[in-house]
């Protein structure tokens, strides 16, 4: 029998010595900090340990095994759990407490996930990409401009887990909240997997608007009077960066879209409601990344075509002062020849004829130019 199911058999012996035995394996590792309220004697990697009854957070400093075995003893309520970036050694007591899937508990330590929803069981097992936007005073061809995370949750009948893997993304915020408003956090776990799938998604939406800003002025830039001498690599760094967001974005559209229409055992159907939502918001969000990209696009054509055209401003003048130049280079050179016979050679105002004939020549080539447009 799995380690879940001797849980729940409140007062079983072997549910007891199961408890006992992570007790045990948490006595022997280093005890943390545990000033804060939310801090675990579990490892230095668990960020909150609380439960909730009805929707309301209960008060006391129980630890994990403490709080299971409440929850499982009354079976009401459930536990929910947060880690960051955790060690295989740190999880695998967690793992067998709650007798999780080793293929998603190597995918929760390990990270670096597509977005995915897959059921083990009874638990669900789901894996969201978190976006932040990096606040920068110029864009350069070598700025960061979106910043990556993950989170993971797992989802049973009376838990939450939720392991967080990078600089940002705190689900502080959501549980917040989700505990202003009992009555949803009433609803169980799967309460707690909406409202953080709701927050990555308008988190999405926050940066979206933060990177069209970015767009707007190196498209302002590049359509400037002096356009031509914008950087590309500006715009190379913002379509890449953009790529980014988009694996972020477009592949946790299945995941949701299965959360909203197909049965899982852990998420009722009131539940599903609210990730149809979320399904909203996530479309918006990738299309919005689709318009960007084919405006960046749009934007580097333009740049390169503007460059194409100040190259060929820049060629026709120098070929029309090549002409102009021509025109004493080849009277020059055609009385500069060695030779005794040639025409007004020895005439005293053959100089400066032919000095006033290459000037009126000159002028009339740069009219001509003029007149085109060509200088």
């Amino acid at each position: 029998m799995s380690m879940a199911g001797n849980l729940r058999k409140v007062g079983g012996l072997r549910g007891v010595g199961g408890l006992r035995k992570v007790a045990r394996l948490a006595r022997r590792r280093p005890r943390v900090d545990l000033s804060h309220p939310s801090r675990s004697p579990l490892g230095t990697a668990v960020v909150n340990c609380v439960t909730y009854r009805d929707g309301v957070r209960e008060r006391g400093g129980r630890d994990l095994v403490e709080a299971v075995r409440a929850v499982r003893k009354a079976d009401d309520g459930f536990v929910w759990l947060g880690l960051h970036e955790p060690s295989e050694l740190e999880f695998a007591d967690i793992a067998e407490l709650f007798d999780l899937h080793p293929l998603a508990v190597e995918d929760a330590v390990h990270a670096h996930q597509r977005p995915k929803v897959e059921r083990y069981g009874q638990t669900l097992f789901a894996v969201l990409k978190t976006v932040c936007y990096v606040e920068h005073t110029e864009l350069t061809a070598t700025s960061e401009v979106v910043d990556t995370g993950e989170i993971m949750v797992f989802v049973g009948r009376d838990f939450v887990i939720t392991v967080r893997h990078g600089r940002h993304g705190s689900l502080g915020p959501v549980r917040e909240g989700l505990e202003a408003a009992p009555e949803q956090l009433a609803k169980g776990p799967a309460a707690v997997l909406h409202a953080i799938a709701d927050g990555v998604v308008d988190d999405y939406l926050t940066v979206i608007d933060a990177v069209q800003a970015d767009i707007d002025a190196v498209e302002a830039e590049v359509f400037a009077p002096d356009g031509s001498r914008t950087d590309p690599g500006r715009i190379y760094q913002l379509k890449r960066e953009l790529l980014e967001l988009k694996r972020a974005v477009a592949p946790l559209a299945r995941p949701v879209q299965e959360l909203a229409g197909r049965p899982f055992p852990v998420v009722p159907p009131e539940i599903q409601a609210y990730f149809r939502d979320v399904s909203d918001h996530l479309l918006r969000a990738a299309e919005q990344i689709a318009a960007f990209d084919e405006l960046l696009n749009s934007i580097l054509q333009a740049h390169l075509a503007q460059v194409t055209v100040a190259q060929n401003e820049d060629m026709r003048k120098i070929t029309a002062w090549a002409a102009i130049v021509a025109v004493p280079t080849m009277g020059c050179g055609i009385y500069g020849m060695n030779f005794d016979h040639m025409p007004e050679l020895h005439w005293r105002f053959g100089y400066p004829l032919m000095l006033s004939v290459i000037a009126v020549i000159c002028v009339g080539v740069y009219r001509g130019f003029k007149r085109n447009g060509w200088l």
